[in-house]
């Protein structure tokens, strides 16, 4: 995934919430729907983690990448600063890659 596909992502994200709110304007949402639409961000950036982690090309392959991530979701999970769930995934991952 190039950094242009992410850009274009993030521009086509924040067009559709401004065309939301030039279409909708002052009329509010079904509560069901403000939660759906309150999941999206979270779900995309997950698909794009995982797509990242997990594949090369369009093959699955779990290599040390797959460990570096499972480590900073457990720091991430135990509450680790932000700057301690970065330096444990990198260096698990660099650790996998030492090691094989």
């Amino acid at each position: 995934m190039s950094w242009g596909f992410v850009l274009a992502l993030a521009a086509t994200s924040y067009g559709f919430k401004a065309l939301g709110l030039v279409l909708v304007g002052d009329r509010t949402l079904p509560p069901v729907l403000d939660r759906c639409l309150a999941l999206i961000p979270a779900a995309l950036i997950a698909a794009i983690i995982v797509n990242d982690t997990f594949a090369v090309g369009k093959h699955l392959q779990l290599d040390a990448r797959a460990a570096g991530v499972g480590a900073a979701v457990i720091a991430a999970w135990r509450r680790a600063p932000l700057i301690a769930v970065i330096v444990i995934g990198a260096a698990v991952t660099a650790a996998v890659r030492a090691l094989t």
